[in-house]
């Protein structure tokens, strides 16, 4: 009877607070009864307090997964190669893994075989996103430029031979790539020279 209430709520997540109301129990019941039902896999848990329904889950689609990534660590925005691949920007397509970038930790998150991660930047870098169809993501030009400057410092891997470089508005990304250390505008000049830009 519990569950059957609980598929009634709309949102794709939800707190115990909201499961409490739905179920006119106490927060302390419903919190238990929360952990019950991810025991049972009947819930999935996505961080304290934040859950969803597994059988919504089972068929969610990528741009879910993207608002799921905004809530799964707070203050963070979709960028890099997902956020490429999400513009059509790059050949690569990604499957059950969805990146962003933050700005309290570097951290990876594994969720029912969908890995969500996490690459902390400088406050400094933090901009250039906004809101689409409900989900924080960078700018396509952005998500480059982040991609550039991750990859410049050794800290990820970015497949060039991939980009669709025509798509981008070369003066805004010249623009957001000058506002990286020199070591990042090296080696963005590298790939214009091999010739892929």
């Amino acid at each position: 009877m519990s569950y059957l209430a609980l598929r009634k709520i709309k949102p794709l997540f939800f707190s115990y607070n909201e499961v409490a109301d739905r179920l006119k129990i106490k927060p302390d019941s419903a919190r238990v009864l929360c952990s019950r039902y991810v025991s049972g896999n009947f819930l999935i848990r996505l961080k304290r307090n934040v859950y969803m329904l597994r059988e919504r889950w089972d068929y969610i689609d990528y741009s879910d997964l993207m608002r799921l990534a905004n809530i799964v660590q707070v203050p963070s925005y979709i960028s890099l190669t997902t956020a490429l691949s999400y513009y059509g920007y790059t050949t690569q397509i990604q499957q059950n893994y969805v990146e962003s970038v933050c700005l309290n930790r570097t951290y990876n998150k594994v969720i029912d075989s969908v890995e969500f991660t996490y690459t902390k930047v400088s406050p400094r870098y933090y901009s250039d996103f906004g809101k689409l169809n409900g989900v924080f993501i960078a700018l396509p030009e952005k998500a480059l430029a982040d991609a550039l400057y991750l990859a410049s410092m050794g800290r990820y891997s970015l497949d060039a031979s991939a980009l669709e470089i025509s798509k981008f508005n070369s003066q805004k990304l010249k623009n957001l790539i000058d506002r990286y250390p020199e070591k990042t505008k090296k080696f963005w000049r590298s790939y214009e020279v091999a010739g892929t830009a």
